[in-house]
């Protein structure tokens, strides 16, 4: 997934924080988180402002009410991870949430970009920058609590642990009636590697590969691989496959390991997405010592989503959700 797309997915889903059921209302309050309020007029506002751009607007047509519910749950998830920052101490600033977006947004237009969001979600950039900044939250709750080392040590750990399967063959796979011809070939693919494709049409078919091709380590044929892995650059070997119809001749021209600096931003982009999902886990365990309570006038969160209410008090008992994204 682009790092455009990441940012434009980044809203959905966001959110689905839950609480106790709490019996505090008051018509002036849209919603209770803890100890924080969100006014009815802090809510009207904040629904006008978004539906003075064009794009919003148009999204959403004719059903404010759908759309009031759509922001009031945003401030709610808000006022969670807001919660769970001051519990655990962690301080996002707006300095890393500039980054952040700047690194989501590769090069691409913000305008435009932002203008999609808008005109697919009803979203406004400032509910992009806070979903940035929610995730980023939820990214240092979980190396604050020690379940994530995003340290430039612990990138390089993780490149150590996964070198092995980061690297790329350049593997020829011939495949020949016997084993007389098997040793012709590897002695001629040894002597000249450059030879390869000549061979390779020369025993043409459906198991032979016409040129050298770059191969993870995932992607060597099972019953193949540990003779690849075997065998050193410049070199080659030969083993009896019944089921390809003869003998495989294997050549290996080169073996390619990436370095650290060329895989770094992907380490950290894993590494990232694995301590969203932990801080996930510390959001929801914050927010369940909550007692959240929303305004029945606005309806009643289920899934993450504020849905018209059947009655009653509102209880929000979806589980937290994140950045899809991202990637």
């Amino acid at each position: 997934m682009s790092r455009r797309r990441v940012l434009v997915v980044l809203l959905v889903g966001a959110v689905g924080l839950g609480g106790l059921t709490g019996c505090r209302t008051a018509p002036s309050v849209a919603a209770y988180v803890g100890e924080t309020q969100v006014s009815v007029a802090e809510l009207d506002d904040a629904v006008a402002t978004r539906l003075a751009d064009p794009d919003i607007a148009a999204f959403v047509g004719e059903d404010e009410a759908a759309f009031t519910r759509q922001v009031l749950s945003l401030r709610v998830t808000e006022a969670v991870h807001a919660a769970a920052a001051r519990r655990l101490d962690v301080e996002v600033t707006d300095a890393q949430v500039r980054d952040r977006i700047e690194q989501l947004l590769d090069g691409s237009d913000p305008a435009a970009v932002f203008a999609q969001v808008a005109q697919q979600q009803g979203a406004s950039e400032a509910d992009v920058v806070e979903n940035v900044r929610q995730q980023l939250i939820r990214q240092r709750l979980a190396a604050a609590a020690g379940e994530a080392d995003l340290s430039e040590e612990g990138l390089r750990a993780r490149f150590e642990q996964v070198r092995g399967s980061l690297g790329q063959v350049e593997l020829g796979l011939v495949t020949v009636p016997d084993q007389v011809a098997a040793d012709a070939a590897l002695a001629q693919l040894t002597a000249d590697p450059a030879a390869y494709p000549a061979v390779a049409a020369q025993y043409a078919g459906p198991n032979t590969l016409p040129q050298i091709e770059p191969r993870s380590p995932a992607d060597l044929p099972e019953v193949l691989a540990a003779e690849i892995t075997r065998t050193a650059p410049g070199q080659g070997f030969t083993v009896a496959v019944p089921q390809a119809g003869g003998v495989v001749v294997g050549f290996v021209r080169a073996v390619a390991q990436p370095t650290f600096d060329e895989v770094r931003d992907q380490l950290a982009e894993q590494a990232l997405a694995e301590a969203d999902a932990v801080g996930q886990q510390l959001v929801s365990a914050v927010r369940d010592d909550l007692d959240v309570v929303v305004n029945p006038r606005y309806g009643e969160l289920t899934e993450g989503q504020v849905v018209p209410a059947d009655g009653g008090v509102v209880q929000l008992l979806a589980d937290v959700g994140g950045a899809s994204a991202g990637d």
